[in-house]
């Protein structure tokens, strides 16, 4: 019975693997066809609590007179002189001293720990902004391969003059943007690290290939095979996208609001821009795609980027 259902069967092997394997390769280029394939990357920096010498308040010199650390007793033993009765009295008065400058003294130690506090680890806000363009506005992406090839990412300024420069490069092109999105975290410093880098390794993540970096002035990439720049005369496909994202780790408070239109996405890549070197931690840009000849279809921004609102 078996040898004569393989017999009726055994026809249809070789058609149905010759199909299950057209159908691995299909999804398999599906899959490739998802994969954002090349990303460029600037940024640098460090979360390191603000160089800054915490001096505690002043005490009262010892050696000198009274009851804070003077010589003799001072104050409180010429109170009997005065009326104030015998030795319980003045022993009396001492308790309540001694508790006051104890009182005191806790107060001006709980301030100057929150003080402290404030100056080693003090409130940062985590940042980022997205944004989505349609492919016409490749210029966007020499402008930022550019970036890459002369930043100085290993210094504050150089960083603040990153995030300035590429915050203007998205502002000059608002008739490509598409869609937008923004979030704005506040934690204390030393949290402040592991969010950041949550951040940018998600983006990271996206791309198969970081085709150009600069980070910490280490550059990895640049050719002159390698660059996304296409003539102003090269037809578009109008479901191509850019998608370019702002990281930044700044001391203080950073809002930015929710976006739901252009104006909002405005709003947030000017208050980035705005962020000067003093108060600038760390900031990451990125950016896909980044090689010459690589797209971003409308179903990649679906599949990685579901985040993002039309504005």
């Amino acid at each position: 019975m078996l040898k004569k259902l393989f017999a009726i069967v055994k026809p249809f092997f070789k058609p149905l693997i010759a199909i299950a394997l057209i159908l691995a390769l299909g999804f398999g280029h599906a899959d490739n066809a998802l994969a954002a394939r090349s990303g460029g990357r600037i940024g640098g920096g460090s979360f390191r609590a603000p160089s800054r010498t915490f001096a505690p308040s002043p005490r009262s010199a010892p050696g000198g007179g009274g009851y804070y650390g003077g010589r003799g007793f001072g104050f409180p033993f010429l109170l009997p002189f005065f009326g104030f009765g015998g030795f319980g009295g003045i022993f009396s008065i001492l308790i309540v001293i001694a508790i006051a400058n104890f009182i005191i003294r806790s107060f001006r130690a709980v301030g100057e720990g929150v003080q402290e506090a404030e100056v080693t680890n003090p409130k940062v806000s985590i940042a980022q902004v997205q944004v989505g363009l349609l492919a016409e506005g490749r210029g966007l992406q020499a402008d930022l391969d550019r970036l890459a090839a002369t930043a100085d990412t290993g210094s504050a300024e150089g960083r603040a003059q990153v995030l300035q420069e590429a915050t203007l490069a998205l502002l000059r092109h608002p008739e490509y943007w598409v869609y937008g999105a923004s979030t704005s975290d506040q934690m204390r410093l030393n949290s402040a690290e592991a969010k950041f880098n949550q951040l940018a390794i998600a983006e990271r993540s996206k791309f198969t290939e970081e085709t150009l970096s600069n980070v910490n002035n280490q550059r990895i990439g640049g050719g002159e095979t390698e660059g996304a720049i296409v003539p102003q005369d090269t037809p578009e496909n109008p479901g191509e996208y850019i998608i370019v994202t702002l990281v930044v780790g700044t001391l203080g408070q950073l809002d930015l609001p929710k976006i739901e239109s252009s104006q909002d996405l405005r709003v947030a890549i000017g208050r980035l821009g705005s962020v000067g070197s003093e108060q600038l931690l760390a900031v990451e840009v990125l950016w896909t795609p980044q090689a010459s000849g690589d797209t971003l279809s409308s179903d990649d921004v679906l599949a990685y980027y579901p985040n993002l609102r039309l504005v």
